[in-house]
């Protein structure tokens, strides 16, 4: 997926580290145990990335099994609580459902996210050039997390305590996989602004996938991220919330929902690579509030503002909120009438937010980092 060297982050989690910190300080002593555990695999699993030191090089598919355009090709693999990959295969394309429901709800998920992808953008898979789907499930022991390192999704089982299965939640599925495509696509720095857009747009994505799958309006969606994944007992309802950010946690071990929803709120930090899974809450805020104001299926027109946005060239891989923001009010033109209703709710969920866009906004402007 790299096209070249140093392009690409080692792995991206959605367990955002503060969490599992907190987890680390707060929790009882198993729950401690596991978190400490799932830090130290994600720093290692950087690491071997970084030094391209994979352990467990990607299967080599033959020419034959290369699907036609449209078509998925799935793979789903079980590490059976080792750290290798991929493990070992359990479902193929168009094989049964096993009875193990991680393995089974890796592969729908896997499946509807392509089909969101291509029958909603005419994406051909995530690399828009047909790359076949792999997962491997059961990693590791109580690993509390789940991840796309460049070449598939590892899902953890949880600690059972504080977190469930990691396949249970689609939207952590389409979330991973999304960061596929904007590494193909727009390449966003991993930190900072660019990062936390790099997120954001993930989170957009998963939650635009959960939506098509359950056949929701803007209007009927929960807006939540990872919602299930949290176990019974847990005081919170998800990850994230795009409708109220800073609410979808608060609990003695967990700790409280850091996300802010407009600018004045931002979070200066050098942790998490600047903040980029707290302060995604702010461009996470402006979709929900853009795809609320039009109304309908959410993927049908801010979705796809969002997605040209990605796939627009004035998008830099250092860009901030404002050129996102700026660019994504003129597509909402190029897409649906400059002036357009699209166009002003767009415009308005940004300002909204602190990041002003006046009507003036034209796409070359601005620094790159900005």
């Amino acid at each position: 997926m790299c096209k070249q060297p140093g392009q690409c982050h080692g792995i991206f989690c959605i367990l955002p580290p503060h969490i599992l910190h907190a987890i680390a300080l707060n929790g009882s002593p198993e729950e401690r145990a596991a978190a400490i555990r799932t830090i130290a695999t994600d720093q290692s699993l950087r690491a071997l990335r970084a030094e391209h030191r994979w352990a467990g090089a990607p299967p080599q598919r033959p020419s034959s099994l290369l699907a036609a355009e449209g078509h998925k090709q799935r793979a789903i693999y079980d590490a059976r609580h080792q750290q290798s990959l991929p493990g070992a295969l359990v479902r193929a394309e168009g094989a049964k459902p096993t009875g193990d429901a991680a393995a089974d709800e890796a592969y729908e998920g896997l499946g509807a996210t392509f089909d969101f992808y291509w029958n909603v953008f005419q994406r051909n898979s995530i690399d828009d050039a047909g790359l076949a789907l792999d997962a491997t499930v059961h990693f590791g022991q109580n690993y509390d997390n789940a991840f796309w390192n460049g070449e598939r999704m590892v899902f953890g089982d949880g600690d059972g305590k504080l977190f469930n299965r990691f396949t249970i939640a689609l939207d952590v599925i389409g979330h991973e996989l999304t960061h596929g495509v904007t590494q193909d696509e727009a390449r966003l720095a991993y930190s900072g602004q660019s990062g936390a857009l790099n997120e954001s747009v993930s989170d957009v994505f998963g939650s635009l996938i959960k939506q098509r799958a359950s056949k929701q309006s803007a209007a009927q969606a929960d807006w939540l991220i990872g919602a299930g994944l949290l176990a019974r007992g847990v005081k919170g309802v998800a990850l994230r919330s795009m409708k109220a950010p800073g609410t979808a946690y608060d609990d003695p071990v967990l700790g409280k929902d850091p996300q802010p929803a407009h600018m004045r709120d931002y979070v200066h930090t050098l942790e998490d690579n600047g903040g980029v899974h707290i302060n995604s809450g702010i461009p996470n805020h402006a979709f929900y509030l853009a795809a609320s104001t039009i109304g309908g299926f959410a993927w049908e027109k801010a979705g796809r503002i969002w997605y040209e946005t990605l796939r627009d060239s004035n998008l830099r891989p250092t860009s901030g909120f404002r050129r996102f923001a700026r660019l994504t009010v003129v597509n909402a033109g190029h897409l649906f009438g400059e002036g357009g209703a699209e166009e002003q709710a767009v415009r308005a969920a940004w300002n909204a937010v602190g990041v002003a866009v006046p009507p003036s906004a034209k796409a070359h402007s601005g620094a790159q980092s900005d």
